[in-house]
């Protein structure tokens, strides 16, 4: 079990594995209001899911969790050290939650609906959002990055791409991960060697509609982060490949050599 906490912040969070949720109860914490995330990674999927939800106070609904919900194997929740969260603010912590989350596509959600978020004033919008921010830069701390969208490329951030295979994608390196860009090609085809985990995650991603059917091709319909520049460069080529070869700059510098600095100025496209 985890606590986590920052400078200048009410907030509180609590990170278990479900088979410490015992200890979990008997946590101060968990009586009071606030909102929470369920996390279980399945077998046949190489995206997490997620469960999001708000409890006033959490005890009862991770209770309830535990006895009808098999999935999730560990579980975050945040409150206020204060207890200054009500019904209301974590009402709407949840729907922005479920908003980001069906935004990125980075995980499969098991709620079923999106509750419509309650009427707040504007100062205590404010609040919960300001409050909702910081729940979202310890979120990745803990290892759950399924409400992060890819930032927009910065001008220091090298454009990268592979062509191979009658198709074009391009990608960049980006704070939380290897970011591949919408519009980019994916090869239609797998090849017999490919990684177990490469392939579940081409079909999570075709499921979730990230990766679509255009004109008898694939393409990314958005922006999408990879944990690794090799496992983005294998969901696109349909094949295990070394994403730090593959990827390269428009003069055929490979990612490696950038981040080496070792540059072969004769270096060729494969």
């Amino acid at each position: 079990m985890r606590l986590v906490e920052k400078s200048n912040w009410t907030g509180i969070g609590v990170v278990f594995n479900r088979s410490n949720i015992k200890e979990a109860l008997g946590r101060p914490e968990i009586d009071r209001t606030g909102v929470y995330v369920l996390v279980g990674r399945p077998e046949d999927s190489a995206l997490p899911i997620v469960y999001v939800g708000e409890g006033d106070p959490v005890r009862e609904r991770l209770k309830s969790h535990n006895s009808n919900k098999d999935f999730w194997d560990w579980c975050v929740f945040f409150v206020t050290k204060d207890n200054s969260l009500n019904k209301a603010h974590v009402q709407r912590m949840e729907c922005r939650l479920l908003e980001l989350a069906r935004e990125a596509k980075q995980c499969r959600l098991d709620n079923r609906n999106c509750p419509n978020p309650p009427t707040l004033s504007e100062a205590d919008e404010a609040d919960v959002d300001s409050f909702l921010l910081d729940m979202l830069s310890v979120l990745p701390l803990v290892g759950l990055t399924a409400f992060e969208k890819p930032q927009s490329r910065s001008i220091a951030q090298e454009l990268l791409q592979i062509e191979a295979k009658g198709i074009r994608a391009t990608g960049y390196e980006g704070s939380s991960g290897f970011v591949v860009c919408a519009g980019s090609g994916v090869v239609g085809e797998e090849t017999p060697a490919i990684q177990p985990y490469v392939s579940a995650l081409r079909r999570d991603l075709i499921s979730e509609g990230v990766i679509v059917s255009q004109n008898d091709s694939l393409l990314f319909s958005q922006d999408h982060i990879f944990g690794s520049p090799s496992t983005a460069a294998g969901v696109i080529l349909g094949q295990s490949v070394s994403g730090r070869k593959r990827w390269r700059t428009q003069d055929g510098t490979t990612l490696k050599e950038l981040q080496t600095g070792d540059v072969d100025n004769n270096a060729s496209f494969d």
